[in-house]
């Protein structure tokens, strides 16, 4: 986390950690709860999900975790929304097509009631591995 450790920033960190286990579970009754309506997911191909499209991926069996981390978490509180910053490590499968790696993501948390809803989840493309090459 970043060096504003407050009780919102700290609370945030958790509640994504709480996301990644409900993620690595499939545990679509808790993600339903978690995801704001109009949540819109972005994968690392750039395709984009609605919430229920994102639930989908796991009613139908298509989309499976297998191991799931967030790690290097940086979270920026601005109020009635919070940002995080971190590198998911995964290997999954989607129609037995196996994903791995580990990839930049980017969570958007808001509060627009009571509790904290997660309102975006964009996903880079798998980070390389080594040093960039140069040309």
């Amino acid at each position: 986390m970043d060096s504003l450790h407050t009780d919102t920033t700290r609370h945030l960190a958790d509640l994504s950690q709480q996301w990644v286990a409900a993620e690595l579970r499939g545990d679509t009754a808790f993600l339903d709860r978690m995801l704001i309506d109009d949540f819109v997911g972005i994968g690392p191909l750039g395709f984009m999900l609605s919430k229920q499209d994102w639930l989908q991926r796991y009613r139908s069996g298509d989309f499976a975790y297998q191991t799931l981390a967030l790690e290097d978490a940086r979270v920026r509180d601005y109020g009635a929304a919070v940002v995080l910053n971190g590198v998911q490590a995964q290997y999954a499968t989607y129609h037995e097509q196996v994903t791995q790696g580990r990839f930049r993501i980017t969570l958007i948390w808001v509060r627009p009631a009571a509790d904290w809803l997660l309102a975006g989840c964009h996903l880079s493309g798998p980070i390389p591995e080594g040093p960039p090459k140069r040309s």
